[in-house]
């Protein structure tokens, strides 16, 4: 398999994809290509990038091709056998469906205001009111499947998954929100940033030479 993904600092969906790869357990290249910079438009026209009009992440299995994160998430669940990702409990199994599915599609002020930057821990700041209620939403979802099907693990639902895996940009976002945090919530944070998958994308991200500066201003709040 092959992995192509945006720059480590900035790119949210690329984490989530390069997560699931790692999830999966599977080998796969990785191919990271600068956003933005003056062979983008190029780049992204090539035939690699074609099935996704450019975008990042894309995965290519073979013949198969599979863009966006959500989707190559279900990709890699179906090719190991679904016992990586969501829990085995039905119930449980809907929950977690349903949470990524509203990371994947909802937050638009979040995303908007509150861009990924993983070189950067900015001092909290108060956000606007819509990214207040966008926060109380998650703050109440992650509560929900803490105390309903979190266990004895660090995670959403006990181990490490594919909720885990589309909250995981949140996470590097909120450390410069939520002040005080809800304990349960920075027990939850912090058990995500050490993740060893995290701290190897952090510490890679942390090597990048490339600098977006639109992407490098603390967001005003």
């Amino acid at each position: 398999m092959k992995l192509i993904i945006g720059n480590k600092a900035y790119s949210s969906w690329s984490l989530r994809g390069w997560l699931a790869c790692k999830q999966s357990g599977l080998p796969f290249e990785e191919v990271v290509v600068p956003l933005y910079d003056a062979d983008w438009d190029k780049r992204r026209q090539g035939d690699e990038f074609a099935p996704s009009s450019g975008k990042v992440p894309i995965l290519w299995d073979g013949e198969a091709v599979v863009w966006d994160s959500l989707a190559i998430v279900e990709y890699l669940n179906d090719k190991t056998g679904g016992g990586k990702f969501w829990p085995t409990d039905p119930v449980a199994r809907a929950m977690a469906r349903s949470m990524a599915a509203e990371m994947h599609s909802g937050f638009a002020s979040l995303r908007r205001k509150h861009g990924m930057n993983i070189r950067q821990v900015y001092p909290p700041s108060t956000p606007d009111p819509d990214v207040i209620v966008e926060l109380g939403r998650i703050m109440e979802l992650w509560a929900q499947a803490r105390a309903r099907f979190g266990g004895d693990g660090e995670f959403l639902f006990g181990a490490f998954g594919a909720v885990d895996i589309m909250f995981a940009p949140v996470v590097t976002r909120d450390r410069d929100l939520f002040a005080p945090r809800p304990r349960f919530a920075q027990s939850y944070m912090l058990a995500v940033l050490q993740h060893p998958f995290m701290q190897d994308w952090i510490a890679a991200a942390q090597e990048e030479d490339w600098v977006i500066e639109q992407f490098e201003k603390p967001a005003s709040g």
